[in-house]
């Protein structure tokens, strides 16, 4: 897992940079997930900011999550046919999804120099990219093997 640093007036110099102001419920949105590496979506965002906030309607975090990531302080995770996840960590780096958990690791950047290069598009040039690589993680194996045990 990627290392992640919280530091608030940072978070608040980095609000002022986006022209966004830091609401309460902003601010509560980004502190969840900096505290939490376990890629959350919405709905577990919501749930655990209105534990200690119950004012924070369900919309109020989707439309923070979404000027969140249009400010480019937290990333979305959109996996096909799953809700999208959300992140605090905004280098470059890349998934590893479990197939039977659904858990999501973040792994360091390594370049592939295939993908790395502009390829062109009918319709335009590659501007970013991501891998995300799928299978099983080490949790899941383990269950699997203790199970093939008894």
């Amino acid at each position: 897992m990627l290392a992640v640093v919280f530091d608030r007036s940072e978070v608040l110099n980095s609000f002022r940079r986006q022209g966004l102001r830091c609401t309460s419920q902003r601010y509560a949105v980004l502190e969840c997930l900096a505290k939490r590496a376990c890629h959350p979506t919405a709905d577990e965002i919501y749930e655990w900011i209105n534990r200690s906030d119950p004012r924070a309607s369900r919309a109020t975090v989707y439309r923070n999550l979404h000027a969140l990531v249009q400010a480019g302080l937290i990333h979305e995770v959109k996996l096909k046919g799953h809700a999208s996840r959300f992140e605090f960590h905004t280098e470059r780096h890349h998934h590893f999804v479990c197939e039977r958990c659904g858990r999501i690791e973040d792994l360091e950047w390594f370049d592939v120099p295939d993908l790395t290069r502009k390829t062109k598009l009918p319709s335009g040039s590659v501007r970013t990219w991501e891998l995300i690589l799928r299978g099983v993680c080490q949790q899941c194996s383990q269950q699997k093997a203790a199970q093939w045990e008894e």
